[in-house]
């Protein structure tokens, strides 16, 4: 018997009441798993609220590298996922994805001790372990600026994976030149390098979609996210990381209009009125929807019998150089 979205939620409840858990929920989860967790908020805020936290076992409801996040900072957790969704950025790039970036830059004539690699904290934590191992760290859409700031002083070319929007609206911003891997382009010349990864949510937005609504309603301001492309980051308003666009928007008067280019989800829960989605279509991201109340109900009852389903695993090597990676950042 199938239960209701009611039932469901009572069983979760009772199973949160009963056993040591945190059910954790990132901003783009659907609405009824959002609304059931007991910490929210965007990917690194999660990690490190969760990281003071003192249940035994964290319930994750988002997508893979986040989940690995929360246990290379909290190794002593148990961490499990509702569903093992994956972040269609973070798979773009592995440790063999990352090792090929460097060889490229080696073949422009880039030393391997002349790199400095910067990994956005959407990438899987494989790839944040060979960054710490060479020395670099993770950054976030809101810190990326801070942390490339901080890393030019070292005199070293920047390896920026795996979102080249990130990594040009930064360089754009900062008036350096960059590049993206494999488009021709003159590596040797940049500042900041990119491998040519994106998120295809963000890439949803256009120039186009900007112009309408400029042209539907005079005034509207256009708030968007660094993932999505230069060019539209270039038309709007303001620019800013998941929680930076949620308190740009809150201060605004409540007359005025905005047009908010980021994942749907989010966009449908920041203010009742005067608030757009700035695509055509539903910019919905399809694995962070994944997860279901029943895929959190099945989870918790797995803890409860003793046998945790999709548990995180870190090995120790890969925990040691991911957490410096990690580590590096959180002392800017």
């Amino acid at each position: 018997m199938q239960l209701t979205t009611e039932q469901l939620k009572e069983k979760i409840n009772n199973y949160k009441k009963k056993l040591s858990v945190t059910v954790v929920a990132h901003f783009y989860q659907r609405d009824e798993v959002f609304e059931i967790g007991d910490i929210t908020g965007d990917s690194l805020e999660l990690a490190q609220k969760t990281k003071a936290d003192t249940a035994d076992y964290v319930v994750f409801c988002g997508v893979g590298f986040m989940g690995q996040s929360v246990k290379v900072l909290s190794p002593h957790k148990r961490v499990v996922m509702p569903k093992l969704a994956c972040c269609a950025m973070a798979t773009m790039i592995d440790g063999v994805g990352f090792d090929n970036s460097v060889k490229a830059l080696n073949e422009a004539g880039i030393l391997s001790e002349n790199i400095l690699p910067i990994t956005y904290i959407n990438s899987n934590v494989e790839v944040k372990a060979k960054v710490g191992q060479m020395g670099g760290m993770v950054c976030t859409s809101s810190n990326a600026k801070i942390i490339i700031t901080t890393a030019l002083k070292e005199g070293k070319k920047i390896l920026f994976v795996p979102d080249r929007c990130l990594g040009q609206n930064i360089a754009n911003q900062m008036g350096l030149k960059s590049s993206i891997i494999g488009d021709g382009s003159n590596i040797a010349e940049s500042d900041i390098i990119c491998f040519n990864g994106f998120c295809s949510v963000h890439q949803l937005f256009s120039v186009d979609d900007i112009n309408f609504y400029r042209k539907k309603f005079p005034g509207i301001l256009i708030a968007v996210h660094p993932e999505c492309d230069p060019s539209v980051c270039d038309a709007s308003d303001f620019v800013g990381s998941t929680s930076q666009l949620i308190k740009f928007i809150k201060k605004l008067p409540e007359d005025q209009k905005v047009a908010v280019g980021t994942e749907f989800n989010l966009v449908n829960r920041l203010r009742p009125k005067n608030t757009y989605v700035l695509s055509s279509t539903k910019p919905e991201c399809p694995t962070m929807n994944e997860t279901t109340l029943e895929d959190v109900y099945n989870v918790l009852k797995s803890i409860d019998e003793g046998e945790p389903l999709n548990e995180i695993k870190v090995d120790d090597e890969t925990q040691k150089w991911a957490k410096i990676s990690l580590d590096r950042m959180l002392a800017l």
